[in-house]
């Protein structure tokens, strides 16, 4: 069953981003005909932009997600327990031991950063090192561990750099649609069919991808999910922790668009989001797929114990 969660959740997470690449190189395409009927030139534009945002996010993303939540780095006296998971984690995983930090929010809640495992870190609530008992913290730090495993970082950033890119791109199509401008604007020949299809773009281009990125977002949750399962081998502590986070409490002091996706739950507390709004799986399809996995590891340990 785990591994049947983990090749799917991955699976499905590729395909997304098939799409989104896909999708963001369409945009770009049909800009670069309307300007220069040279669909290539906007797709190199679109590079261009995504290369230089990439790089921006790449290199300095990380630092500046920890001081939005002015995380400090955890005292490995006063946080022992703590980095003791993350070192077992570490190895339950074969990845380097991340730096640990710890940022001043009662509510529970944790995240991963930094562009390769080499260059990781892992940051948890003082709510959620307060509330949670030494199995459950585990379990979140190996979701998190398994977000650097499987490069969600990487993810992340590619992503959003393509839904960067074409909500840019889209609203240089619509700076130019009510200012004038463009080859195909000024030929008559397929010039209404443009300024047609222009529209749709400028309303739902920048929705769409956003939308894309959210889907791509709850995937990686699932995959993370599933892989922190496979790595503790103990998928009842996540689902416990999981519920212990999403217990009303406390009101996160850190949401905000730029972090919210890579908290390990969503930090709005009491307020309904739409599934395909939200940048996280509904923490009860979450806890339902965990309590899956243990449900089967847990028969299949019985019959293992029947047959000796």
């Amino acid at each position: 069953m785990i591994y049947d969660a983990v090749a799917r959740n991955k699976r499905n997470s590729l395909l997304l981003m098939l799409f989104m690449t896909l999708f963001s190189c369409g945009v770009c395409w049909f800009v670069g005909m309307y300007f220069w009927e040279k669909g290539i030139v906007g797709l190199l534009i679109g590079f261009g932009i995504a290369a230089i945002a990439a790089f921006t996010s790449y290199y300095s993303g990380d630092s500046i997600v920890l001081s939005s939540v002015k995380a400090v780095k955890a005292d490995p006296f006063q946080y022992k327990v703590l980095h003791d998971v993350v070192g077992e984690m570490s190895i339950a995983s074969g990845l380097p031991k991340p730096s640990v930090y710890v940022f001043p929010d009662l509510a529970p809640n944790a995240f991963a950063t930094g562009r390769d495992p080499d260059h990781s870190s892992v940051a948890v609530s003082e709510g959620l090192y307060r509330r949670l008992d030494r199995a459950e913290l585990q379990g979140v730090i190996a979701h998190e561990m398994s977000h650097i495993q499987n490069r969600d970082i990487l993810f992340v950033t590619m992503v959003s750099v393509l839904v960067g890119a074409v909500v840019i791109i889209s609203s240089i199509y619509r700076t130019s649609l009510w200012f004038g401008g463009g080859s195909r604007r000024r030929n008559d020949n397929g010039g209404d069919l443009f300024a047609i299809v222009g529209l749709i773009l400028i309303i739902f281009a920048p929705l769409a991808g956003q939308i894309i990125q959210m889907a791509i977002s709850r995937q990686r949750e699932f995959l993370a999910d599933s892989s922190a399962a496979y790595m503790t081998r103990n998928p009842g502590a996540l689902a416990s922790a999981l519920r212990k986070i999403s217990s009303p409490g406390a009101k996160s002091q850190f949401s905000n668009a730029a972090v919210n996706p890579l908290f390990i739950a969503e930090p709005f507390k009491g307020v309904h989001i739409k599934e395909m709004f939200s940048t996280h799986p509904p923490i009860e399809k979450r806890i339902e797929q965990l309590d899956k996995m243990a449900y089967s590891g847990s028969v299949l340990m019985k019959e293992a114990t029947d047959a000796n």
